[in-house]
């Protein structure tokens, strides 16, 4: 006896419980199944530091260097100078008679150094440059194009000169109070005793001891220059006293040595002869750059006068009678 079919009714009960079943597995991945961990968020991009700068201290470097020059670093020790030697914070340098030394900082500022000077750093930095003029006579030069501050301050004295931007000037100290100053290019802010004045090209002001700054003049086409040359340029005395007078705040050099000049110009050095003919050459220059000379020619004869013997006078004697 055959099975008997299953009724048409119950079809599609099996064929929902077929799809329930296999929708089972999908149900639990979906909403049963705990969702993987989040990932981790990518490592955040790590640039490498730049290596910090290095930062070289500024300086002055010596490029010109001709007769005797030294320098003295921190040790305090005085010591022979040379093209290509730095100069920093607190250094000094200075040129013996005859000398010439020249420093440059950098693309920016050059300063020159006449016979006979010394100077030293006070500071030195990306915009301004700091110098002590302690005595004889110096030029500072800031070039075009440049930004920078170039301030230059006298020993012995309050006076501080002032470049803010390109030009050049020249100062002069005698390390006793007398400070001159004269513009080549541009402007010079000059301070003294609270007051100011301003030092244009081709001007040249002076401070003497105690008071404040001239004002502003313009650069004299000729320098004073008066020395007391001895009437008898036939002397028996090797020893010679020169003296003179020039425009106050001038170098004054008498055969290449420095001579100090007061506050009204006025210098004296003593100059030792040889036996024979003597040349005794006296400069001035002013800050002006105005350059002055005198000269003598003196002769020194220490020979004792001949000593006339009997024969001598007897001879005279008998030419003289008739």
């Amino acid at each position: 006896m055959a099975e008997p079919r299953p009724s048409r009714r119950q079809t599609p009960f099996f064929i929902g419980l077929a799809l329930i079943l296999a929708a089972l597995p999908l149900g639990w991945f979906v909403f049963l199944r705990q969702p993987p961990p989040p990932p981790p968020p990518p490592a955040p991009l790590v640039v490498p530091a730049a290596a910090p700068a290095v930062t070289r201290p500024l300086e002055l470097e010596l490029t010109e260097v001709t007769g005797t020059v030294e320098v003295k670093e921190g040790d305090g020790t005085w010591r022979k100078a040379s093209v290509g030697m730095a100069l920093r914070r607190h250094d000094k340098v200075r040129t013996d008679d005859g000398s010439y030394a020249v420093l440059i900082g950098g693309e920016a500022v050059e300063f020159r150094m006449d016979p006979g000077t010394e100077v030293s750093v006070e500071e030195l930095t990306a915009s301004v440059s700091r110098l002590l003029l302690a005595n004889g006579m110096a030029t500072a030069v800031v070039r075009p194009g440049k930004r920078h501050t170039f301030e230059v301050r006298a020993a012995q004295s309050d006076a501080v000169a002032t470049l803010h931007e390109a030009g050049a000037f020249t100062m002069s100290n005698n390390g006793q109070g007398t400070v001159a100053v004269g513009t080549r290019e541009g402007e010079v802010t000059l301070l003294g005793k609270g007051k100011v004045v301003i030092v244009r090209a081709g001007q040249q002001s002076v401070i003497r001891p105690g008071q404040a700054p001239s004002e502003p003049a313009a650069v004299p086409t000729s320098l004073l220059l008066k020395v007391d040359w001895p009437s008898e340029r036939t002397r028996r005395e090797k020893d010679l006293v020169v003296r003179g007078q020039t425009t106050p705040g001038s170098r004054v050099q008498v055969n290449d040595v420095r001579v100090l000049a007061d506050a009204e110009g006025r210098f004296e050095r003593k100059v030792k002869l040889r036996e024979g003919s003597n040349t005794v050459d006296v400069r001035a220059v002013g800050v002006g750059r105005v350059e002055q000379r005198e000269k003598a020619e003196l002769i020194v004869d220490t020979r004792p006068p001949s000593l006339k013997t009997d024969s001598d006078i007897w001879n005279q004697a008998s030419d003289a009678t008739p």
